[in-house]
């Protein structure tokens, strides 16, 4: 391929999302959820949709299980009688006595019943939520109610009960390496093992992030390897990791105190992601029980404080240095 054939290539690959381009139309092509959306084309197949309550983390399928449940149920009519709003932009009860209500009385022929789905509906406030108990009960007739939240406690009890509950948890990595070969084909890319390994650790079971950070790497090349991806997903490679915290179990505080400066302020990587990753990579330590319990408590300590505001990289070394004076 010609340099201009592969800037032309490359230029194609950046003007469509593929999380649109690619995002599954039907249950069946869902991946990583199969039991879930079995469930579900059951309830479509026997025409008895509930109300539905999809829980889980980001990128895990919920609102693609939301979109292919209209279109099993309405075909190339779905767009009419389906409706998507997100609560995390209007927390508020007047999205309920407004949109919410005003969709579920509109007339529509053809069909039983229209689907409202209301993204992060843990968003919602407390009178908010009151009011859609109200709504979902007054217009259960002609609406059904799907609602995706990433924790379910945070929904009132009232609404828990009227829906049934499902929950995707974080997908599983065959499914994400499944889906990152399967688009890589699709798109002419060449992709290598460890690069598709390396997509599959940045995403952490989030299908979003790892199609946005192939798309990403395929745009700056033609073939996409693993150090690409690291630096396009500001993501450390877990050695780099290890060797951050074998250096501090070691006692050698300064050598991996200049590893930490390198990866938050050169690469760029935030505090909060580096956290992330020690809290999945602390059993891979080899450190005896006691040690790693002991590692995973300081390490949720650091989290709520960065969380609750403070210094990332003052939490960090802080981690570091007592990890270097246990040693000691």
């Amino acid at each position: 391929m010609s340099d201009a054939d592969a800037d032309e290539a490359a230029s194609a690959r950046g003007r469509e999302v593929w999380i649109e381009k690619y995002r599954p139309e039907r249950l069946a092509d869902i991946k990583g959820h199969e039991e879930v959306t079995e469930r579900v084309q059951s309830y479509i197949d026997r025409d008895d949709l509930p109300h539905l309550m999809l829980a889980g983390p980001a990128g895990t399928g919920k609102t693609t299980t939301a979109t292919a449940i209209a279109r099993e149920l309405y075909g190339d009519d779905w767009r009419e009688n389906f409706i998507e709003l997100n609560a995390s932009d209007q927390r508020g009860i007047d999205v309920v006595r407004d949109r919410i209500k005003s969709f579920a009385r509109s007339s529509f022929g053809g069909y039983d019943y229209r689907v409202i789905f209301l993204d992060e509906a843990d968003a919602l406030t407390s009178e908010a939520q009151a009011a859609l108990r109200r709504t979902m009960e007054q217009f259960s007739n002609n609406t059904r109610f799907i609602l995706s939240c990433n924790y379910s406690s945070q929904i009132i009890d009232p609404i828990q009960s009227r829906c049934a509950l499902f929950r995707f948890s974080p997908l599983a990595d065959e499914a994400v390496t499944a889906q990152v070969r399967e688009i890589a084909t699709e798109e002419g890319i060449e992709i290598t093992d460890d690069a598709t390994d390396a997509l599959v650790y940045a995403a952490a079971g989030d299908m979003r992030k790892a199609i946005n950070g192939l798309q990403a790497a395929a745009v700056m090349d033609d073939t996409v390897d693993e150090e690409g991806v690291y630096a396009i997903t500001s993501t450390a490679r877990p050695e780099e990791i290890e060797a951050i915290i074998e250096l501090a179990l070691d006692g050698d505080f300064q050598q991996a105190r200049a590893k930490l400066d390198t990866l938050l302020t050169e690469v760029g990587i935030a505090g909060g992601d580096i956290i992330d990753q020690l809290h999945r990579s602390v059993w891979e330590f080899g450190l005896p029980d006691r040690a790693t319990v002991q590692l995973m408590d300081e390490i949720g300590e650091v989290d709520y404080r960065i969380t609750a505001g403070a210094n990332e990289q003052l939490q960090l070394e802080a981690l570091l240095a007592s990890l270097a004076l246990d040693e000691e």
